[in-house]
C-alpha cells in the first residue's frame, strides 16, 4: 500500500490519486501523521532556536561573572582560600628544606624530629606575619580595598590580632625547643634576627615597609638569618661552621623569596599611594618595577656556573636548578605582559611562589643527591 501511494506521487497523480489509493481511514490516518510531523519539526525549530539563545545569554551571564570577579566581587570561598595563603607557606619550608639539604651535603646528618619541629614552628610564624599584617594594614587604611584581608573577612581586628600573637609564641617555643636540643645558641639568635624583620618591617612604631624597606628585610629574614640557622641546627654541630654552600644557598633562597614580596605589590600600588605606604613599586612605577623583575631573574640564574666552578655548590644543583630557567623566564614575561593590568597582575606572586618552590626543590635535591652519589662513605645518613 505505502508502495502504491508513493508510485501514485512518482507519477504525478497528485492528493486525489492518494486517497483513491488509499482506505478513507488509511487516508486520514496518513495526513494526521504529515500534520504533526510538520508541527514536530516545527517544534523542534523553535527549540534550537530557544536553546540557542538560553546558551548566548548563559555565554553572557558567564562573561559578565568574570568581569565581575576580576573587578572584585568574588566569592567568600576565594576570598577565605587567599586570606588563608597557603601557597606562601612555601617560604617556611623552602628556607629549611635547603639549610637541612646543605647541612646533609656536607656533614651526611640529617635529624627528622628536628626537622619536623622547626617545619611546624616556622608555619606558625609565618601565620604570625601574615595575620599581623594584615591587623597592621587595616590600622593604616593600606587594606581598605583588601577584599580577602582577614580583618575585612571577619569584621574584627580583636581576634586575628590575638591569634597572631599567640601562633608567634607557639613557633618560637618550637625554635627554642630545638635549639636548646641542639645546644647551640647561633641559631636561634640568626632565628630570633629573623623575626625581628618581621616585627619591623610591619608592626608600629616601625613599619619599615612603608618606606620602602620591606624587600631587604625579607631577604636578610629568610635567606642569611633563616636558612644559615636551620643548616646549623641540622649540621649537628656546636661549633659554627658556615661555608661556602650556605652562603650561596642562603643567597638564592632569599633571592626568590623576596621576589614574591616584590610581586605582591603590583596590583597594591593605588592603595599604598593614598595610605602613604611607599614600597619600591610605588616609587619605581610598574614599568620599571617589571625590568626589577627580569634583573632579579636574570641575577638568580647567572651566578650559577660560577657557582658550580668554584665547586660552591655541587653540579648536580647547578644542573637541576638550570632546568627551571622556563619558569623564571615565565615570571619575567608575564610580568613585562601584565604589570598595568591590575586584574591580571595579581596572579604574579603566585607564579613567584612556584619558581620559589621549583628553584629550591631543586637546589636541595641537588644537595643531597651529591651526598649520596659521593663515592667516600657517608655518616649516619638518618639520625631520628
Amino acid at each position: 500500500m505505502a508502495a502504491a501511494a508513493i508510485w501514485s506521487v512518482g507519477y504525478g497523480c497528485g492528493v486525489k490519486n492518494i486517497q483513491l489509493s488509499l482506505p478513507r481511514k488509511n487516508t486520514r490516518s496518513f495526513f494526521r501523521r504529515i500534520y504533526f510531523s510538520s508541527a514536530s519539526f516545527k517544534r523542534s525549530q523553535h527549540s534550537l532556536a530557544e536553546n540557542r539563545r538560553v546558551f548566548l545569554k548563559c555565554a553572557a551571564e558567564n562573561t559578565t561573572h568574570t568581569d565581575e570577579e576580576s573587578g572584585g566581587n568574588i566569592s567568600r570561598g576565594i576570598l577565605m582560600w587567599r586570606a588563608i595563603k597557603l601557597p606562601m607557606y612555601t617560604v617556611a619550608l623552602i628556607p629549611l628544606t635547603v639549610g637541612s639539604a646543605a647541612a646533609y651535603f656536607q656533614m651526611g646528618r640529617f635529624f627528622g624530629k628536628r626537622f619536623l619541629i622547626l617545619l611546624v614552628s616556622s608555619v606558625f610564624v609565618i601565620a604570625w606575619i601574615n595575620l599581623s599584617n594584615d591587623v597592621y594594614d587595616f590600622d593604616t587604611g593600606a587594606d581598605k580595598n583588601k577584599k580577602e584581608s582577614v580583618v575585612n573577612l571577619f569584621g574584627s581586628r580583636t581576634g586575628p590580632h590575638i591569634a597572631a600573637w599567640m601562633l608567634l609564641a607557639i613557633g618560637f617555643s618550637g625554635l627554642g625547643f630545638v635549639a636548646a636540643e641542639a645546644q647551640s645558641r647561633l641559631p636561634i639568635l640568626l632565628l630570633s634576627f629573623s623575626i625581628l624583620c618581621g616585627y619591623v618591617y610591619q608592626c608600629p612604631p616601625f613599619r619599615l615597609s612603608y618606606v620602602g624597606l620591606g624587600e631587604p628585610l625579607c631577604f636578610a629574614a629568610f635567606g642569611p638569618f633563616a636558612t644559615t640557622a636551620f643548616y646549623l641546627l641540622q649540621s649537628g654541630m656546636r661549633e659554627v661552621s658556615v661555608s661556602s654552600t650556605i652562603i650561596a644557598s642562603s643567597f638564592l633562597v632569599g633571592l626568590t623569596t623576596t621576589l614574591i614580596l616584590f610581586c605582591s605589590h603590583f596590583h597594591q600600588i593605588d592603595d599604598d599611594k593614598v595610605v602613604g605606604k611607599f614600597s619600591p613599586l610605588v616609587r619605581l612605577g610598574t614599568e620599571r618595577g617589571s625590568q626589577i623583575v627580569t634583573i632579579s631573574v636574570a641575577a638568580l640564574y647567572s651566578p650559577l656556573l660560577f657557582l658550580g666552578l668554584s665547586q660552591a655548590l655541587p653540579i648536580l644543583s647547578i644542573v637541576l636548578c638550570s632546568l627551571t630557567l622556563p619558569v623564571g623566564i615565565s615570571v619575567a614575561n608575564f610580568v613585562q605582559e601584565n604589570h598595568k593590568d591590575k586584574d591580571k597582575i595579581f596572579k604574579a606572586k603566585y607564579l613567584c611562589v612556584r619558581l620559589h618552590t621549583i628553584f629550591g626543590a631543586a637546589l636541595a635535591t641537588g644537595l643531597v643527591c651529591a651526598r649520596l652519589f659521593a663515592r667516600k662513605k657517608l655518616p649516619h645518613a638518618i639520625l631520628l
